[in-house]
């Protein structure tokens, strides 16, 4: 069986640095994608852009084409948001999409410092909060994961769903 890549995202606030890190905990190979993949970039072009802006923050796609050809694991989990995953979703074996409800998302971004999100400033946490309401912002057809359960359980979970997926 060849090696199979998963892209798991969500909005921020849901899990998916826990995810990565849990992930990479029990010895899988996950890539934080919003550390080693991500800058500030025009969506449809790539080019670099200067400033902070929630839709500027795009992956490398370059990158990710070079991490989906390695055949070295047998399966990788790239963990994060970009707002260019229209250009290498299709590279996927499978997405999944973290969920919380309202009030653990409000207490989530309410515990990160406010560098860590869109410099702490309100119209970016406005934003996620909207695109919470209208599922905003993250793949249409990923596979919904409830990441409201203890993080072993998410990761069991979404692990539960790539053997069932590799088994077909």
């Amino acid at each position: 069986m060849g090696r199979r890549n998963y892209l798991i995202e969500g909005l921020s606030g849901t899990g998916k640095t826990s995810v990565c890190d849990e992930l990479q905990r029990r010895g899988h190979h996950a890539i934080h994608g919003d550390r080693e993949l991500a800058y500030r970039g025009d969506p449809e072009t790539g080019e670099p852009v200067a400033g902070f802006g929630h839709e500027h923050h795009i992956w490398d796609v370059d990158k990710v084409k070079a991490l989906v050809a390695d055949r070295d694991h047998a399966a990788t989990f790239f963990c994060g948001g970009s707002r260019n995953f229209s250009k290498f979703i299709d590279l996927f074996d499978g997405v999944f999409v973290l969920h919380v409800d309202l009030a653990t998302l409000n207490r989530r971004l309410d515990e990160r410092p406010d560098q860590d999100w869109g410099g702490g400033q309100p119209t970016e946490r406005d934003r996620i909060v909207q695109w919470h309401q209208t599922n905003g912002d993250v793949p249409a057809n990923g596979v919904a994961i409830d990441a409201t359960a203890p993080i072993t359980q998410v990761v069991d979970d979404i692990l539960r769903r790539c053997r069932r997926r590799a088994a077909r």
